[in-house]
């Protein structure tokens, strides 16, 4: 049963949302292999099934899961918001997600009524501008990027780089909070190139994982964050030669903090693999 012990956010690289009105869905997530599973209330669920919907998250997060699983509310402003935060209290979730977060207030009160950690989804100007406040209550920061997309008003067809410096700002206040940042979501289904492509740039800016959509997802985006076996070598080779202090490695000049790099390296590897 979920819920029973605290939380870590931390090498967590997949995390696949779903509609909670789907029960098939619920079933393919229990067995795809995501690191964390993020039961749907809002996008994803249309007016008429959100009762429904809640109620079957309640009851899916009550049962046996391989892992973490979420509950996305409603958001502050929905009719939904005060129902759908009263359900997860009561809930086995370890986890509330809060779309739509333009300040720190909402996530307090949320993490209060429920007594759960709460990952704030990043996805709005607003968000965006006061992330480092946001940041400082949420157990987690995910940036909703089609949401943020449409709050800028791009065309259709604007490339990620168009966003780049909101990607750099959730990344830059979770780093600060010392909190795990998750990409957003890459709509191409039928595009795994792109979705590689995708996922091996938010490894790149630094985000700890990757919002997904569909389970055939989960296996690329954990081979986007795995070390590669040269960047494997490269850590345990300069560990392995670190004295201490400022020192020359391979025709590079290394201190201390590359050390600690290829340390957390080594040992989120090795916490993968057994």
């Amino acid at each position: 049963m979920t819920g029973q012990l605290p939380l870590n956010l931390f090498g967590r690289r997949s995390a696949l949302f779903l509609p909670a009105s789907n029960p098939r869905a619920i079933a393919k997530a229990r067995v795809a292999g995501a690191d964390l599973v993020i039961l749907d209330l809002e996008d994803a669920v249309k007016a008429a099934d959100k009762e429904a919907a809640r109620a079957a998250a309640v009851e899916a997060v009550a049962e046996p899961w391989p892992c973490p699983v979420a509950i996305r509310v409603n958001g502050f402003s929905s009719d939904w918001y005060g129902a759908d935060v009263e359900a997860v209290a009561g809930s086995q979730a370890d986890l509330v997600v809060v779309p739509r977060v333009d300040g720190a207030a909402v996530v307090a009160e949320v993490g209060t009524l429920t007594g759960k950690p709460v990952a704030a989804m990043v996805e709005t100007p607003l968000g965006v501008l006061r992330a480092a406040e946001i940041a400082g209550e949420a157990a987690a920061l995910i940036a909703g990027t089609n949401d943020l997309r449409a709050s800028l008003r791009l065309p259709p067809g604007a490339g990620r780089e168009r966003i780049s410096a909101s990607l750099q700002m959730v990344v830059l206040t979770a780093r600060a909070s010392g909190i795990p940042a998750f990409d957003g979501v890459f709509n191409g289904l039928d595009d795994p190139e792109g979705f590689a492509r995708e996922a091996e740039d938010g490894r790149m800016l630094g985000f700890d994982g990757k919002s997904l959509i569909h389970p055939n997802q989960v296996a690329s985006c954990h081979t986007a964050w795995a070390p590669t076996a040269a960047e494997l070598a490269l850590a345990e080779r300069l560990v392995a030669a670190a004295a201490g202090g400022a020192e020359r490695f391979e025709g590079d000049m290394v201190e201390r903090m590359h050390v600690e790099a290829a340390e957390r390296l080594l040992a989120a590897s090795k916490n993968r693999s057994s």
